[in-house]
């Protein structure tokens, strides 16, 4: 009997290889897979799900009407309780949907994490896929540009390029303008030829042909009016980026383009400017006056008028939504700050427009995170609404006209589905509370509950010495985390927790004395400056006795002085023994003028502070630790004088460069210059783009994963903010208990013995690596800009491809500008580290030399390269070489060099190697995909050590090595702590 799989609303939690089907008609084992995909269900191993033989309601086997043999089908429904919403699984992380048409009937259209396209019927089969380049996609449009009636799939991508595929998912064309990303697609008509419209960071609208070659370019500096505001270096000229292009038709059915253009990604709306299809300039220009990003597009008809429905794409207390006619010029808003008490009130989401009909009346629906809101089209005067909640947020919102269907892109947690809401029914809106994803997340949460479990009966081996501290300085306490965390600070190891107070109130004291008019004037303006030095002592002190020390904001780039620092002292002097850590975020200033900063205040408190169990965290942003930190005024940190107070941390949301951050910490802490390092996980992580920030996850399995592998690495000073403690306190009890091994510097031997040290930045990586919120640097003439060593790290580079030459490339294998925070390091992480040359650094400093700190087998291995960020220098700094020029003898030391560690590891996995006892080495691996998990292999190479036995530390498995090498299976969204015994000691 031959069984095919339809994949209809498939549900399936788990994917395995041989399975069992216990079916009525007989007992027998099969492998079931659906061809299209080549996935594997494991039926058997489904605990969530009923499979036995008269469950219908899960299950049925039925005769096969697709299939002309004698064949069965079976059936598999998704959410049996929900009669018009279900899912459809995919294997893959899907930030986009749309419909296109083929044959005459309507399919989706989806795009997955890694720019896979692929085509679905609504019955769940996959009707073809193509991976195009591997990068992103930033937008899909779907349209018969060739009258065949059937609609081709055009895809903007992140590297550049235009494709456009027919019906069958083949590449017909493709054409690349620039280097720079596209950002936009839709189709115009001219003479009743269709065009793809299409453009982003090159700054250009471009009108290619339905063969794939360029019309018209028209450059968006020849019209815009955005023009960048601001004291600080910005971009020149008025210009923007293609934010939306949207097709449209006005009330009397002529076709129009809608441009909204932005320059700004954190802080400025744009404007909307309106086309005629091939016309040089926009025959309207109109403000979107959102006072914030325009994260949601969309133009439609209501009661016969065009309207431009726009959203938001920033934090909640600044969301709105605004309706713009077209013809009337009138505008009405939503503020969602008025209704905020009627929805979770923290991160930051889109707020994604759409219309639709409901109990016979036409709504605005707006997708915002986890909730869908129903907006009357009179709310302005009846305040008519309907908020409808979900545990998880989605990537991605579309209309199918045709099919009067919702389609919702992936949980943004990592999820693998297509959600399909049929909202002819009314009921959808009951039915949706109860919509849980299956697929990945519900993966997740299983292998979740599964480690639980296995670290509840986890015993360290007497061998391993006692976990170091790992400080948790912002967790809170709550009714299910308050007795964990008291219980874990009855011990002096593990886990420990300090209290945390945000304080909106700071002091108001006399700074009239201070010599710097700057920073005598700054103020934050999300601060109160209302408190005395009594009432700000009152207020934190009781807090020493809630925890083993106390962490607020002693001050903020947008102003140091929160407190004076009579004031700190005082704080210092009242721990009595107790700890206190002051976090001081986005001190990335270069000024001169922040040279007053470190000799008036940060250096003063660090010199009263040492020996007191005082810490400063330098809560820092994008490059400030393999650049910014090597300026002049930072040395006395660098030197290793306050080895014991000052923390590298970073706060990464607009970033980009994660794996860079990672690699120049831990090379600061392993120098010696300082004794610790931080991390820290917050809801806008995910948000390496304000305009499409993704970044409501509600299952926090990427935070999760980020702290195991930053613990595992050493970091032992935690910043993460609060989402769902539940599911992560799980990593407080694999701390506490040595699940999770903490490494002293001189126990890793996961180090790449090749290091980078940085001399004298250059202003340009200084500057790039910092400009991530302007989006209009690009410039087509600058060809310089592509031979950097660390390049593409401005705001006009949201996703786009690393160069060969790149330092992340050749060291992480990091192949995009986007959330790395779970890098591979195949050849052991490559430290970006302070100078050990005597030529640069002839003096003895405190911190004294790299070598010191590491494990001892790297005393006669290590290499160093020298580089300001752009290019390579020699030894004596008397020659320069140029990073295309340079970088493959760079890349080859590595690889050869990786031959002298004990192992590496390569898969998509991050992994880190510890030494734990004489004969034994710890290793931790990690599920890499951060924000599109899925189960992963690990290959371990072993070089220098001979393995006796590999066991999985948890489970209790045996893993199997041949001929020096293993490989080991990581569950989706997990890790797999391994315990390696060595034949001989290390």
């Amino acid at each position: 009997m031959n069984f095919t799989l339809n994949t209809q609303n498939i549900v399936q939690y788990r994917c395995g290889q041989l399975i069992k089907i216990i079916a009525i008609i007989c007992l027998i084992q099969l492998e079931v897979r659906a061809q299209e995909n080549d996935f594997v269900y494991d039926f058997n191993k489904n605990e969530s799900l009923d499979w036995t033989a008269d469950n219908t309601s899960f299950w049925a086997i039925e005769k096969d009407p697709t299939n002309t043999i004698d064949a069965m089908h079976l059936k598999v429904i998704s959410n049996p309780k929900l009669k018009h919403i279900y899912s459809i699984e995919t294997g893959k992380t899907i930030l986009n949907v749309s419909t296109a048409v083929r044959d005459k009937t309507t399919y989706i259209v989806a795009s997955d994490f890694d720019g896979l396209l692929m085509g679905i019927d609504y019955d769940g089969n996959i009707l073809w896929q193509n991976e195009l380049s591997g990068y992103t996609n930033h937008d899909i449009w779907c349209e018969d540009i060739t009258k065949d009636g059937n609609d081709e799939i055009l895809a903007a991508n992140a590297d550049g390029t235009l494709y456009c595929l027919d019906h069958n998912g083949q590449l017909l064309w493709s054409y690349k303008h620039t280097e720079a990303p596209l950002f936009s697609v839709t189709v115009a008509h001219h003479d009743g030829n269709a065009y793809v419209v299409t453009g982003g960071f090159e700054m250009s609208i471009l009108y290619i042909n339905k063969d794939g070659g360029l019309e018209k370019e028209i450059k968006n500096t020849s019209y815009s009016v955005d023009k960048a505001w601001g004291k600080d270096v910005i971009p020149t000229g008025k210009k923007h980026i293609n934010n939306f292009l949207k097709k449209f038709y006005d009330e009397e059915g002529s076709e129009r383009l809608l441009v909204q253009g932005t320059h700004n990604g954190n802080a400025g709306d744009g404007t909307l400017y309106f086309f005629e299809p091939f016309e040089d300039t926009p025959y309207e220009i109109v403000s979107a006056d959102l006072g914030k990003p325009v994260g949601g597009l969309n133009v439609v008809k209501v009661d016969g008028k065009v309207k431009v429905l726009m959203g938001t794409s920033t934090a909640v207390t600044d969301s709105q939504f605004e309706v713009y006619d077209l013809k009337d010029k009138t505008r009405e808003y939503i503020f969602f700050p008025d209704i905020q008490k009627e929805f979770d009130r923290f991160g930051y989401r889109i707020v994604e427009p759409e219309v639709i009909e409901f109990e016979g009346k036409t709504n605005y629906l707006t997708l915002f995170g986890s909730r869908i809101f129903l907006f009357s089209t009179t709310y302005s005067s009846d305040d008519e609404r309907k908020i409808i909640p979900n545990n998880y947020a989605f990537n991605d919102l579309f209309k199918d006209t045709q099919n009067n269907r919702l389609l919702l892109a992936s949980a943004q947690s990592g999820g693998s589905c297509i959600h399909v809401i049929d909202i002819n029914n009314n009921d959808w809106v009951e039915e949706f509370p109860a919509l849980e994803p299956p697929g990945n997340i519900a993966k997740i949460l299983d292998n979740s509950a599964s480690v639980r479990e296995q670290v509840a009966s986890f015993q360290r081996p007497n061998r391993e010495r006692e976990p170091l501290e790992v400080y948790f300085v912002s967790d809170e306490k709550d009714e299910y985390t308050g007795p964990i965390i008291e219980a874990m600070n009855s011990n002096s190891y593990g886990a420990q927790f300090y209290a945390n107070k945000h304080m909106p109130k700071v002091e108001n004291w006399d700074r009239s004395a201070m010599e710097n008019e700057t920073y005598k004037n700054k103020r934050d303006g999300r601060k109160k400056y209302t408190l005395t030095q009594d009432e700000v002592l009152s207020t934190l002190t009781p807090l020493y006795e809630e925890g083993i020390g106390l962490n607020t904001w002693g001050g903020h780039g947008n102003d140091p002085y929160f407190y004076s620092v009579d004031t700190k002292k005082k704080l210092i002097d009242a721990a009595k023994g107790k700890r206190i850590n002051f976090i001081y975020p986005e001190l990335e200033s270069t000024s001169a003028e922040f040279e007053f900063v470190m000799n008036d205040l940060l250096y003063p408190l660090a010199e009263y502070g040492k020996g007191k169990n005082l810490t400063i965290s330098i809560r820092t942003k994008h490059l400030f630790w393999s650049s910014v930190i090597y300026k002049p005024f930072w040395s006395r940190v660098l030197s290793g004088e306050f080895s014991d107070v000052f923390v590298p941390s970073m706060e990464e949301t607009t970033d980009k460069t994660m794996e860079i951050s990672i690699a120049a910490r831990m090379g600061v802490w392993s120098s010696g210059a300082l004794d610790n390092w931080g991390v820290r996980s917050a809801r806008d992580n995910p948000s390496y783009i304000r305009l499409r920030q993704r970044s409501h996850q509600m299952l926090p399995n990427h935070f999760l994963r980020q702290m195991v592998y930053n613990i595992s690495c050493g970091a032992r000073y935690i910043n993460n903010f609060a989402v769902d403690q539940q599911y992560t306190s799980v990593l407080w009890e694999m701390v506490e208990k040595g699940v999770i091994y903490v490494p002293k510097r001189e126990e890793i031997v996961s180090i790449s013995p090749v290091h980078l040290s940085i001399i004298n930045p250059t202003e340009r990586f200084i500057h790039d690596g910092n400009r991530v919120k302007w989006l209009t640097w690009f410039d087509e003439g600058r060809k310089d800009e592509t031979n950097m060593l660390f390049d593409r790290l401005n705001g006009s580079w949201p996703a786009s491809p690393t160069n060969e030459w790149d330092f992340s490339r050749i060291t992480a294998n990091v192949k995009d500008r986007r959330l790395n925070f779970l890098p591979t390091y195949p050849n052991g992480i490559v430290l970006i580290t302070p100078p050990q040359n005597k030529h640069f650094v002839p003096e003895e400093l405190p911190r004294g030399n790299l070598v010191d700190h590491l494990h001892p087998l790297y005393k006669d291995i290590l290499s160093e390269f020298i580089s300001d960020g752009d290019q390579f220098y020699s030894a004596d700094g008397n020659s320069s070489f140029t990073a295309p020029s340079y970088s493959a003898t760079f890349k080859e030391e590595i690889e050869e060099k990786a031959k002298l560690l004990p192992l590496n590891v390569t898969g998509d996995v991050a992994w880190v190697a510890a030494q734990s006892d004489a004969k034994h080495l710890r290793v931790t691996l990690i599920d890499g995909g951060y924000l599109n998990p899925s189960a992963k292999t690990a290959k371990l190479t072993f070089h220098t050590v001979n393995p006796v036995k590999i066991t999985d530390i948890l489970s209790g498995k045996t893993i199997s090595v041949s001929s020096g090498e293993a490989e080991v299976e990581i569950p989706c969204g997990g890790f797999i702590f391994l315990d390696v015994e060595l034949q001989t000691a290390l």
